[in-house]
C-alpha cells in the first residue's frame, strides 16, 4: 500500500511540473509566454501570490501526512487551507472580482476537488482504500496546473 501511495503521490507531483505541451524543456530555448494576463491591483496581487504559495505548502504537508498515514491530518489541511471552507480566509471573493470567469472556474473547481479529496482522504481511514482519495487529490493538482498554464497576474 506504501508503494502505491508513494507511486501516486510522485505522478501528482509530477503532473504538478508539466508544462503544457509536453514536459519540461530544460536547455531549450524559452517560448513566448501565452498565458493571459490578469490585472489586479498591487496589493491584492502579492496577496494572490502568496495565496498561491500557501496553496504549494498545503499540497507538500498534504502529501507529508499521507506518507505517514495520518489521513485526518490530511484531511484537514485540506479542507482549512485548499477546500471550499478556506475561500472566506483567502480573501476569495474580492480575488476573484479580478479574474475573468475561465479562471474563477477553475479556482472553483480545484477548491471543490480539494474538499473532496479531503473527504475521500477521511474516508481511507476507515476504508483502506486510497485510490479515490488520490484521484481526488490529482484532480485537485490538475486545476492548479491548468490555471498556471492559461493565466499570469500582471
Amino acid at each position: 500500500m506504501r508503494t502505491l501511495t508513494a507511486l501516486a503521490i510522485a505522478a501528482v507531483l509530477s503532473a504538478g511540473c508539466a508544462q503544457p505541451g509536453g514536459g519540461h524543456q530544460h536547455g531549450a530555448a524559452a517560448a513566448p509566454d501565452a498565458r493571459q494576463p490578469v490585472a489586479f491591483p498591487d496589493e491584492m496581487r502579492q496577496h494572490t501570490l502568496a495565496n498561491m504559495r500557501d496553496h504549494l505548502l498545503a499540497l507538500a504537508q498534504i502529501q507529508e501526512a499521507m506518507a505517514a498515514g495520518a489521513h485526518e491530518r490530511a484531511a484537514q489541511v485540506a479542507e482549512q487551507r485548499l477546500g471550499m471552507s478556506s475561500l472566506q480566509a483567502h480573501g476569495a471573493h474580492e480575488a476573484s472580482r479580478h479574474m475573468p470567469q475561465g479562471m474563477q472556474d477553475l479556482g472553483t473547481s480545484m477548491h471543490r476537488h480539494a474538499s473532496r479529496f479531503a473527504l475521500e482522504v477521511a474516508n481511507s481511514a476507515a476504508t483502506g482504500k486510497l485510490e479515490p482519495a488520490l484521484a481526488a487529490l490529482a484532480r485537485t493538482t490538475q486545476a492548479c496546473v491548468a490555471c498556471h498554464a492559461a493565466y499570469r497576474l500582471k
